[in-house]
């Protein structure tokens, strides 16, 4: 029982838990699946598209957004609160841009959103962000793909293959855990980031959305595409295509 724990940010309770960072996750499971997969030379970041009202926008609701030139960032949770994070991370790159005349590593970003996001869990009159977020970009000297994550604890990692938000989050990190192999080329990426979302979303393209990050490792130069949904119809027909022949295979296989 949180008894009256929850009510103060900076009270612990008698078995060293902060009931309030456990809520802020509770607001991330409720949000959009969110997943990011590295590739070889790539990396695909996509997200599940909520159900929008008829008359509006839906290119005003983005889940997947850019936080400097070249690191891109995905997020599950309340948006209001990403906002917040989004236009912060964005300032402190610039502002590490003009200090340190360079462009700031996926790593130096995860470690500032990670050290704000844990200010907000230290001190009283404020709570917690309830957003977790995944961070993608490419290290500027190796050109290898580099995902984090950071959780409105204030925690960040590095990771090969990961799934946060929604309440399925578990089964699609473990379905990736299945998987993800180091060698995936563009496609093979692509597919199975989509595969990942399939596991807990209804299939079509207006229910995801699918952004690929390639580089070039000669020239360093670094792209960005958002799949259109002509695209993403196609690899998902392919995908329930192999899906509905191994059924018939392994049915002649055993006749």
């Amino acid at each position: 029982m949180a008894g009256s724990y929850d009510r103060a940010l900076t009270v612990f309770s008698p078995d060293g838990k902060l009931f309030q960072i456990d809520y802020a996750y509770e607001a991330v499971k409720k949000g959009a699946a969110t997943v990011g997969v590295k590739g070889s030379r790539c990396i695909v970041l996509g997200v599940e598209r909520k159900a929008v009202a008829k008359l509006q926008d839906p290119r005003t609701i983005r889940k997947v957004v850019k936080v400097d030139e070249k690191i891109t960032l995905a997020f599950a949770g309340l948006t209001a609160d990403a906002r917040v994070l989004v236009q912060r991370a964005r300032v402190e790159a610039q502002s590490y841009r003009l200090t340190m005349e360079d462009e700031p590593s996926v790593e130096v970003m995860a470690r500032y959103l990670a050290r704000l996001l844990q200010r907000y869990t230290q001190r009283g009159g404020v709570r917690p962000f309830g957003v977790s977020a995944m961070l993608a970009g490419f290290d500027a000297v190796t050109a290898e793909p580099k995902v984090y994550q950071i959780d409105p604890s204030g925690t960040y990692f590095s990771w090969k293959a990961n799934a946060i938000g929604g309440r399925n989050a578990k089964t699609m990190r473990e379905f990736l855990e299945k998987h993800w192999t180091p060698t995936l080329d563009d496609d093979d990426a692509v597919d199975l980031c989509v595969k990942t979302l399939l596991e807990v979303v209804d299939s079509g393209a207006k229910n995801m959305e699918v952004v690929l990050l390639k580089i070039d490792p000669d020239t360093k130069l670094q792209t960005e595409e958002t799949l259109s949904d002509d695209k993403l119809d196609a690899i998902i027909a392919n995908i329930e295509a192999e899906a509905n022949e191994q059924p018939a295979e392994a049915k002649d296989m055993a006749d």
